[in-house]
């Protein structure tokens, strides 16, 4: 009795853990510092309206001059969908101005929080 008690016990243990990990995926916007926003503009290198976030790619200019690459992610393809994006949104070669949270950690990332578009309009973020 004692060893089926004791297998059932880590059968639901084991159980709970394989469950719970999805939970803790990528859904910590801790990596993004939303205290101290920035404003770039650049020029949209590439799109990618996929899975987990949607991201694009723009070279814009160092405050020194030099050339630089940022990624800008954003939320879901359902959701911005949901709110008039699609795979043709944006393309290579189109003028962007990204708002967003840059990393913490110094590199080239930012979370999109507001995107005005090549015609001069905001593009909207859906709910968050």
């Amino acid at each position: 009795m004692k060893k089926s008690t004791l297998l059932v016990v880590f059968g639901i243990v084991v159980g709970a853990f394989a469950i719970s990990g999805p939970l803790f995926a990528h859904h910590a916007q801790s990596v993004y510092d939303r205290e101290h926003a920035i404003t770039l503009s650049g020029t949209v290198s590439d799109y990618l309206f996929t899975n987990p976030h949607t991201q694009i790619r723009f070279d814009t200019k160092d405050e020194s001059g030099n050339p630089t690459t940022w990624t800008a992610e954003s939320g879901s393809p359902q959701r911005l969908y949901r709110v008039g994006w699609n795979k043709t949104t944006l393309k290579p070669g189109d003028q962007v101005t990204v708002t967003g949270a840059p990393s913490k950690d110094g590199k080239h990332f930012m979370s999109i929080m507001k995107l005005v578009g090549p015609d001069g309009k905001s593009l909207s973020l859906g709910a968050e």
